[in-house]
């Protein structure tokens, strides 16, 4: 690659990201609608809704 030629990023091999552990909300509730999560002395509500979502507030 000369100083003036541009790197050709369409031949780039994928980057593969790690993969991310996996956990069930239905297990951190147990199996009810809400659960505490602590993250570094604070603590936050995760909460299921009716519809299936999922809702994490301060």
């Amino acid at each position: 690659m000369s100083l003036y030629s541009q790197p050709d990023f369409t031949r780039a091999e994928p980057v593969m990201q790690p993969e991310l552990p996996v956990h069930s909300a239905r297990a951190l509730t147990g199996g009810g609608t809400q659960a505490r999560i602590e993250l570094d002395g604070k603590v936050y509500d995760l909460r299921i809704t009716r519809a299936g979502k999922l809702i994490l507030t301060k």
